[in-house]
């Protein structure tokens, strides 16, 4: 039973709950009798506010390419960066409210949502204000984050670029937030070798902390980097990637209770070395998925990043379901309100049509005609229009 402020107001036994709630009358009832209700899905990193798909990249990429080298050769990051810069917020607002509807639709009710394809003052914002405006007008919690750290912009040095951040972004940013206008939640910083390095990234990652944002960076990506060690000693909520991760890392990630965001997609498509999410997951670290949706990544889905876990990075069902769930909240600091299906916690629901849950990471990608029904705050976002026919 989901109220009018879109809070779980009751979970149980179906007769239970019908005798306790026969005197109230409800706007909508849902028979969901052979189906399965579960918590809206939590994508837990995402990149999707960006013009300029790099589509031709694939085949670099396929050809043997490494990510570092389209990098180098312009493309990567530097060639989205360009396009963006080009494109008004409105084109912005409409790709990514798009994007999200797509998010939706596979499932997802909370998206963390990055800028970082400005890396210069004027854009970070035009793509933080992008963000804030979907987070206003559309029926989709979006956890946003600041990642004007996401690539040393041409013609800077790493040190000139962690200076205007520190110096000129930040303070505008909270400025912003005094003010009302941008409301931004993490600070994100692309640790690794030729991009931050250790030292400028806790000298950001620091910087924004002090503003209120929390810590949530992407680390041990393509080099070991000793990423996990500083976020664990600063306190970070969360850290993405980490394929490259070490064994002293992992320790001090589970001992500071900060989460690990691992990007299956990333690790497949830029044939990486998996993410070593059964290692983590027996020392006890908080383990959360994420689609890393990107020009690099094209993935909407958390179905497909849940089966490509359990199939890669040999994660069981129901730790893959609690990675795009209750751990993924948690890695956005939101496990207190969303990620699972409790009383007094925000009425976000998949509907499946199916009587085993498990069907939406077995069926690889086929979510399409699992989903019955996405319900954010107790209203229903998206029904299937094929809904009860099959």
């Amino acid at each position: 039973v989901v109220c009018r402020d879109g809070c779980i107001k009751a979970v149980g036994q179906a007769d239970v709950i019908r005798n306790q709630f026969s005197g109230a009358t409800f706007e909508r009832i849902i028979d969901c009798s052979g189906k399965c209700v579960l918590p809206g899905l939590v994508d837990a990193h995402t990149h999707p506010v960006w013009a300029g798909d790099r589509v031709h990249e694939f085949a670099m990429k396929l050809a043997g390419a490494s990510y570092m080298e389209i990098h180098q050769a312009g493309g990567g990051i530097h060639f989205t960066v360009e396009h963006t810069r080009k494109a008004t917020e409105e084109e912005l607002f409409n790709t990514f409210k798009d994007r999200l509807e797509r998010m939706r639709r596979a499932g997802s009710t909370l998206v963390e949502c990055k800028s970082g394809y400005g890396l210069n003052l004027e854009t970070e914002l035009k793509m933080l204000r992008v963000i804030e405006r979907a987070k206003q007008s559309m029926d989709i919690g979006i956890s946003s984050t600041y990642c004007g750290a996401h690539s040393v912009p041409k013609g800077k040095t790493a040190a000139e670029a962690t200076d205007d951040i520190i110096n000129n972004h930040l303070p505008k940013l909270k400025e912003l937030k005094l003010s009302g206008e941008i409301h931004v939640n993490n600070i994100d910083v692309f640790c690794e070798k030729g991009v931050f390095d250790l030292e400028s990234t806790r000298r950001i990652l620091q910087a924004g902390k002090e503003i209120g944002l929390q810590i949530n960076f992407h680390g041990d990506e393509l080099h070991p980097m000793k990423s996990a060690e500083l976020g664990a000693e600063l306190g970070a909520q969360a850290i993405s990637h980490l394929e490259e991760v070490s064994d002293e890392g992992i320790t001090a990630m589970a001992r500071a209770k900060c989460a690990a965001v691992l990007l299956p997609t990333t690790a497949y498509m830029l044939r990486l070395k998996q993410p070593q999410a059964r290692k983590m997951l027996e020392e006890g670290v908080i383990v959360a998925l994420g689609s890393d949706f990107n020009p690099n990544a094209y993935c909407f889905s958390m179905p497909m990043v849940m089966h490509l876990a359990c199939v890669n990075m040999k994660m069981s069902m129901n730790e893959a379901l609690a990675a795009a769930t209750i751990n993924a909240a948690y890695a956005l600091g939101k496990s207190d309100t969303h990620g699972s299906i409790e009383t007094g916690k925000q009425g976000d629901l998949v509907i499946i049509n199916s009587s085993r849950w498990e069907h939406l990471i077995y069926q690889f990608g086929g979510h399409e005609a699992l989903i019955d029904y996405v319900i954010v705050k107790g209203k229903v976002v998206y029904q299937n229009e094929r809904c009860g026919t099959m």
